[in-house]
């Protein structure tokens, strides 16, 4: 067989396999990326890209050991899930890096994190004074979340007893020219409104709209593929929508 269409062969195989092992394992791979879960998912990578162009050696013992590495972290998953001691061994814990307004220089040097590289952490965060910080924390997935000294933090409507309305999440309506029948219902809205409130905007059709959006204020936006310009109507005057 050819030798590239055998690559691609395996190569649609590593990829739907690691679709599956990623989704079995979760969101936690991406969204709590700790240096540990950083190491295994290169070696999951590496033994997938194995699999797919190493033409020297079967797919099977690829594949066996892409199956064990994945099945070893869904196992750690479960284990650190039930183990409070595990879990900050493998995945450390929170390291207080200012305390009080000082920075803790001992904590600095036990994990070895430099002064400047504190300054960076703090300066993605917008913050450049270091007067202003009540608590740093250094969290086991490297970002660092902070706590502003009161007289620094920014004022909320509840600070000045200002009643605000209710925000929640905006209702898609029509995604890439699709009208998206469900939220139209849930919304107590129906097909007929929609088209004539996109007549309103001179749009013809639904396949003209790349994204419509209704959000809880009754405001509808809509952004057209053409010109991408965004059109907003106030839909207070509708008191059927929830």
């Amino acid at each position: 067989m050819n030798e590239g269409l055998i690559v691609l062969i395996r190569g649609i195989i590593a990829f739907i396999t690691l679709l599956i092992f990623t989704r079995i394992l979760g969101k936690q791979q991406v969204t709590q990326l700790t240096f540990f879960d950083y190491i295994l998912g290169i070696t999951i990578g590496s033994i997938a890209a194995s699999l797919t162009t190493d033409l020297s050696s079967r797919a099977w013992p690829h594949w066996v050991g892409l199956a064990t590495w994945t099945g070893s972290v869904f196992v750690l998953q479960w284990i650190t899930m039930r183990s409070r001691a595990i879990a900050k061994y493998l995945n450390g814990e929170p390291v207080v890096l200012i305390m009080n307004g000082k920075i803790m220089e001992n904590a600095l040097r036990k994990i070895r994190f430099t002064v400047d590289e504190l300054l960076e952490q703090l300066r993605h965060e917008q913050i450049f004074d270091l007067g202003k910080i009540e608590f740093a924390v250094l969290e086991t997935t490297g970002k660092i979340s902070i706590l502003l000294k009161s007289q620094f933090a920014p004022l909320t409507p509840s600070d000045i007893k200002i009643a605000t309305n209710y925000q929640g999440i905006t209702t898609e309506l029509i995604y890439d020219g699709v009208i998206i029948e469900e939220n139209l219902k849930r919304v107590n809205l129906d097909r007929d409104w929609l088209d004539s409130q996109l007549k309103s905007l001179k749009i013809k059709s639904p396949g003209e709209v790349f994204l419509a959006t209704l959000n809880t204020e009754g405001k509808l936006y809509v952004d057209k593929y053409d010109d991408h310009i965004t059109a907003m109507i106030n839909l207070s005057d509708f008191p059927n929508i929830k």
